[in-house]
């Protein structure tokens, strides 16, 4: 029998067996063997093509690879679907970063059409990075089945999709107020805005001597817009003052302050009453509409303040007019307090700008609209009925019918929901799914081809990025060719493993998309992952500077000892401190794992006559426990409770079969009676084996490599071998 080297060197063979798993097409569940009836869908969540991946995306792709692994070691067709996300806003922001550093000059310099092909080349060889990347990890991915957010395919599914919804009634253009980002010249979802905490200060103040109530704000350079002061009803203090109108001269501008009672409003915060500027905040914004209060814009896009606002502070940027109107209270004496508070300013992911709440006209999905749901396979709204989106993102998760992992995360999304705004579908960017509706005059054209004729002009917008990945589950499948073989085949899939953060924002909505344009669910369980922090606890971000690189943990340690630490102990939902000590721990794991492999290959001398011994009374039991301790990993696995299921493997291996069941066994090896020592062969050469399998879906170079040096006649790769049973 050959003998193990010494030592295992995961540099040396982990891209070799890559290569062999993929050049066997058994990532393809159309090549893979036996009859296999059921199948397993995964969508892999598509990572940015903004460059390279993080460390969070080894998390997120070790636990779908271990959950696709054992998967089609049980048997089943498995289809994991790999792709990249186009990422709009991301991508956009990055090339033009380039652009200004490398040449001096931003997108609006070079053109549009210049500017799509410098992003589209950024893309193509982000995608080329990632796609390696993605390989070293160990993934093992349907490369044939690959698709991209903004290929052709996925372009008509876009459009398909718009227009639909845009025929239903379910998408109109509206003048509403949205997150502008002034630096990025784009309004953009909640989920690009990043909260920074910072020293701001609360001013509370009157608009004038004579005006009955105090209010307090952060932001006084704003009250020039204001239109109304909301009270909550129940407040004693103000019920006098409800439903009168008070004309003021305020910081240089003429203002009309009407009284009004909202129940949003907080009695207990600050004076308990609070400014309302409809133009520049969205909950005022709403306020303004339940009581038919004018809008006033008083900042613009440039985030300077417009002639609206006053000859005061007409023309400044915010922070200049902020300290103008300030002064001007304390000169005119309607400056009551100023305190030192803890504020959260609201700043543009991509670009850093900081967001003002702005009135544009943007394009809108409706969540709250009826429409008449044809076909349906979603429990509590039957074919035929009234539905909206809003109710068909709730009772796909309260029936039953989609599972969130960890279970607290369902209260979560039920309130997330329930609270939900219209969505901000448009973006003004140049790269992206362009709005498929032209215009010609007053006359408008919706559909998924241009309009014949040249008088006929395109929307300038393109769409959220997160519209088209609303579509992933489905749009790589085949949709929307609703005969499409994979589509009818493989979904809805069976497990989505996104981080928490984005429940919301893409989870949500591929319910929204699925269940409105094919009429089910686009998966049955969601197991949401935390997020990966470095060894202090801190976000992973350019900013802190203490981001790493999978690629070099992988160089150094092998994608075995990444994946296990990024697994074991880790549930779902659970944030993770990065920690190389945990990592080198995995990968003293593997080198234990080799030197077993090498002790029981070199005490198995003759494989064939150990297979055909018979086990004494106390090897069985060894064996019979080995056999029980397989069902509990079976059902951790099921039951998608890898972080255990790793865990337990990792002790058997080292702690029951090394530390225990070896040691015992090496006087039964050196036994001068043939049968004692023929069972314990037998016994050593088949916990070897099983645990090889059982650990494939979480080491899978290192067991592949072994697998390929047991004794075991016409066996196959250790990727497609059945699960022990």
């Amino acid at each position: 029998m050959e003998e193990l080297p010494k030592a295992y060197d995961a540099s040396k063979v982990e891209a070799d067996i890559y290569k062999r798993w993929e050049d066997s097409g058994f990532f393809n569940p159309d090549n893979l063997p036996g009859d296999r009836t059921e199948t397993f869908t995964v969508s892999l969540p598509p990572p940015n093509a903004t460059g390279t991946l993080h460390l969070g995306h080894a998390l997120e792709y070790s636990l779908q690879d271990a959950v696709v692994r054992y998967q089609r070691m049980i048997g089943k067709k498995v289809l994991w679907v790999p792709g990249t996300d186009h990422a709009a806003i991301a991508t956009n922001t990055k090339v033009e970063k380039i652009l200004i550093k490398e040449e001096g000059k931003n997108r609006h310099d070079i053109g549009r059409e210049a500017f799509v092909k410098k992003v589209e080349d950024f893309v193509a060889n982000s995608r080329s990075t990632m796609q390696r990347q993605i390989r070293k990890i160990g993934a093992s991915l349907d490369w044939s089945r690959e698709a991209f957010t903004f290929d052709e395919p996925r372009n008509l599914g876009v459009r398909t999709a718009f227009k639909r919804m845009y025929d239903a009634g379910l998408i109109y253009r509206g003048y509403r107020v949205i997150n502008w980002d002034p630096k990025g010249q784009t309004s953009v979802s909640d989920d690009e805005v990043e909260h920074r905490p910072e020293k701001g200060f609360l001013y509370t103040f009157k608009y004038s001597a004579d005006f009955p109530i105090s209010i307090a704000t952060t932001r006084p350079e704003t009250k020039v817009g204001d239109t109304a002061v909301a009270v909550n009803p129940e407040d004693a203090r103000y019920k006098e003052f409800v439903g009168k109108e008070y004309e003021v001269e305020f910081a240089g501008n003429k203002l009309k302050i009407k009284i009004v009672a909202d129940k949003d409003i907080d009695a207990e915060f600050g004076t308990g009453a609070v400014g309302i500027t409809p133009a520049h905040s969205i909950i005022d914004a709403e306020i303004a509409q339940r009581h038919n209060l004018p809008m006033v814009q008083v900042i613009n896009e440039y985030a300077k303040m417009t002639e609206q606002a006053g000859p005061l502070v007409a023309g400044q940027k915010v922070k200049e007019a902020r300290e103008n109107v300030v002064q001007w209270l304390k000169n005119n004496n309607l400056l009551e307090k100023k305190e030192q508070i803890d504020i959260n300013i609201s700043v543009a992911e991509r670009s850093g700008g900081t967001i003002e709440p702005l009135p544009k006209l943007q394009w809108f999905v409706d969540v709250n609209k009826e429409f008449p749901i044809l076909k349906s396979k979603i429990k509590d709204i039957p074919e035929g009925s009234k539905t909206t989106l809003k109710e068909i993102m709730l009772k796909t998760v309260s029936g039953g019918q989609i599972k969130i992992m960890p279970d607290h995360f369902e209260k979560i999304y039920f309130n997330w929901i329930n609270n939900l705004r219209d969505w901000n579908i448009s973006r003004q960017l140049w790269y992206g799914h362009r709005v498929p509706v032209w215009y010609k005059g007053e006359e408008v054209y919706c559909d998924i081809d241009a309009p014949k004729g040249s008088d006929w002009v395109q929307d300038e917008d393109t769409l959220d990025t997160w519209f088209s990945s609303a579509l992933w589950t489905f749009s790589t499948l085949g949709w929307p060719d609703e005969n499409a073989p994979d589509l009818k085949i493989y979904h809805p899939t069976d497990f989505m493993n996104p981080g928490y953060e984005i429940l919301f924002f893409w989870v949500a909505r591929m319910v929204l998309m699925s269940g409105f344009l094919l009429g089910e669910i686009p998966f049955k369980t969601v197991y949401l992952h935390g997020m990966l922090r470095d060894s202090k606890g801190q976000k992973f971000s350019k900013s802190a500077d203490n981001g790493i690189n999978p690629i070099d943990i992988i160089d150094q340690y092998g994608a075995d000892a990444l994946r296990m630490a990024m697994i074991v102990g880790v549930g779902p939902g659970n944030d993770v401190n990065f920690d190389t000590n945990k990592i080198k721990a995995y990968k003293h794991f593997g080198n234990k794992l080799w030197n077993i492999a090498r002790f029981v290959l070199m005490s198995v001398p003759d494989a064939e006559s150990a297979k055909q011994a018979n086990l004494t009374t106390e090897d069985e039991k060894v064996l019979n426990e080995l056999n029980e301790f397989v069902k509990e990993i079976a059902g951790d696995m099921d039951n998608y409770r890898l972080y255990l299921a790793s865990e337990k493997i990792y002790h058997y291996v080292w702690h029951t079969f090394a530390d225990k069941i070896i040691e015992e066994s090496k006087a039964k090896l050196a036994s001068e009676d043939p049968a004692i020592k023929l069972s314990a062969q037998r016994m050593l050469l088949e916990i070897l084996t099983t645990s090889l399998k059982i650990l494939h879906p979480f080491m899978p170079f290192i067991t592949e490599e072994l697998y390929s040096k047991l004794p075991i006649k016409d066996k196959q790769m250790l990727m497609i071998e059945s699960w022990p049973s």
